[in-house]
């Protein structure tokens, strides 16, 4: 059954694992685009009973108008930090999603037209010397590719909400995520 674009409505779900900060990278986005940018947005979240390791999810949906149901139907960005999830949700999608993964471990890409594969696991580890900042920088990229919000607006929220002492590493993996997705976009576009 194909799944059609909802008018004013935006929808989407970041997921993964327990422990990769996918709840605090979905508040950070709402925050952004409800607080900063002025739009309507719902946030939930669901995980495992397992705090690390059990599968986790963290859902959005934006809209200029009210939002009379705040969960997702059908999925316009998917972002997905491990393959258990990539494969659960993928099949949400709707035919003009956009699927965005963790090339470290999501390594069996679904048959989905739009796909961005980054590596965020491995860049945060590079570059910032951590990995748990990785949920910012995959955020960050929903930001570039999906345009539901302005870059300052996104910051602004990843430093309102990063863990005291965490917000330099934060910002640079904001800041690595912006450039990776913008290159990605060029790239794409030709």
């Amino acid at each position: 059954m194909k799944k059609k674009k909802t008018e004013g409505r935006y929808e989407i779900r970041l997921s993964g694992s327990g422990g990769q900060g996918l709840v605090l990278a979905g508040v950070m986005l709402a925050e952004a685009v409800g607080v900063y940018e002025g739009k309507n947005v719902t946030q939930t979240q669901s995980y495992g009973p397992e705090a690390r390791g059990g599968t986790s999810r963290s859902d959005l949906v934006i809209s200029d108008s009210e939002i009379y149901y705040p969960k997702p139907s059908s999925l316009d960005l998917l972002l997905s930090l491990t393959q258990d999830a990539c494969n659960r949700y993928y099949p949400h999608l709707k035919d003009d999603g956009i699927l965005i993964v963790d090339s470290d471990i999501v390594r069996q890409i679904p048959p989905v037209s739009n796909v961005y594969a980054f590596p965020f696991t491995h860049t945060a580890k590079e570059k910032i010397g951590t990995t748990l900042v990785a949920n910012v920088m995959s955020a960050a990229s929903i930001v570039i590719i999906s345009g539901i919000c302005k870059t300052d607006s996104f910051l602004k929220a990843v430093l309102s909400r990063a863990p005291r002492g965490t917000e330099s590493k934060n910002e640079t993996a904001c800041k690595i995520g912006f450039e990776m997705s913008r290159k990605a976009l060029k790239k794409a576009k030709g």
